[in-house]
């Protein structure tokens, strides 16, 4: 017999059986050239995984040779990137000059990461390959020149939607590895992916129906067997944290989108840090939706986000 359709997105369709169909946007290749103030490359983290990332570094870094005046260190981003944790690359083409516009705007190396994808890969594999990164930086610093301006004292974890997920669940771990070698400085979430079984008072919404339906199917990929939408890496309320471990938590900033679906989950978010006793910033953009730096990562507003960012990173 063969299987139906049981769900549907822009850029994936699932099937009864458990597999999914994947539609790959334009992606965009490496480049050791230099281009609008940064260049990459595509690195390994893990190959019998596997992990893989692309690694940008500003104009800066790209340029400097050895003097006997070394350049100060630069901050370092690990992004994750977006996609209901079914999909996304750190290849394709809106999230590879997001990121390298980032590291150019912000002065700092961006790893971003391909962690393994659900459902052949559900949750917590790619909490697992995000944290993998962080010990793949302190590995390869003193081997990979790319990395030797690195400063592992002042990491940013950032991703967008799922990415936004990752990046908190990356830095409750790295918070409770006393071995870790890197310092998580903040996080910042854009329109972070969380949910519950008990719907928001948007999500209740007829008109939210298709919107709903498609975040269902996404869960319901993604959380492990046997769990629903208060699995702990989607309900925040059901995460267990001590306080001890909340009092070492970073400094967060939160964006969210004023037309963004998603938008109440991304302030309950921001709320729930507060109650935690997290220094928070929350910032809204006006008249946009979800993710939309990564669909127009040249525009105005995408530029904006980046200089609220580089403000963010360079001040605490």
């Amino acid at each position: 017999m063969e299987p139906t359709v049981i769900g549907t997105s822009e850029f994936i369709k699932a099937y009864s059986d458990g597999s999914v169909e994947r539609f790959i946007p334009e992606i965009a290749p490496a480049s050791l050239d230099l281009y609008a103030g940064y260049k990459c490359k595509d690195v390994t983290i893990d190959p019998l995984k596997p992990i893989t990332a692309r690694l940008f570094i500003p104009t800066a870094a790209a340029t400097t040779t050895t003097t006997a005046t070394k350049p100060p260190s630069l901050p370092v981003i690990v992004y994750f990137h977006g996609g209901g944790f079914c999909i996304g690359s750190s290849t394709w083409l809106g999230y590879h000059h997001f990121q390298g516009n980032l590291a150019a705007a912000t002065e700092s190396i961006v790893l971003s990461v391909d962690y393994r994808l659900a459902p052949e890969n559900k949750l917590p594999i790619a909490y697992e390959d995000s944290y993998a990164s962080l010990l793949w930086l302190s590995e390869q610093m003193q081997s990979d020149t790319w990395l030797q301006d690195a400063d592992l004292s002042r990491v940013f974890l950032s991703g967008d939607s799922a990415g936004g997920n990752i990046a908190h669940q990356v830095a409750i771990r790295a918070i409770r590895d006393t071995q870790c070698p890197v310092r998580v400085t903040g996080i910042i979430p854009i329109h972070p992916y969380f949910g519950s079984e008990k719907r928001t008072e948007l999500e209740t919404k007829v008109e939210s129906a298709d919107e709903v339906k498609s975040n269902d199917m996404f869960w319901s990929l993604s959380v492990p067997e046997g769990s629903n939408r208060d699995y702990d890496g989607c309900n925040l309320e059901r995460m267990t944290v001590l306080k001890s471990e909340w009092n070492r938590f970073p400094n967060v900033l939160v964006f969210v989108a004023e037309f963004d679906f998603l938008k109440e989950r991304g302030l309950e978010y921001a709320e729930f840090l507060k109650r935690k006793g997290v220094k928070v910033e929350l910032i809204e953009t006006k008249d946009e939706r979800h993710v939309f730096h990564v669909f127009r990562p040249n525009e105005e507003v995408t530029r904006l986000l980046l200089e609220q960012m580089n403000e963010f990173i360079h001040r605490i």
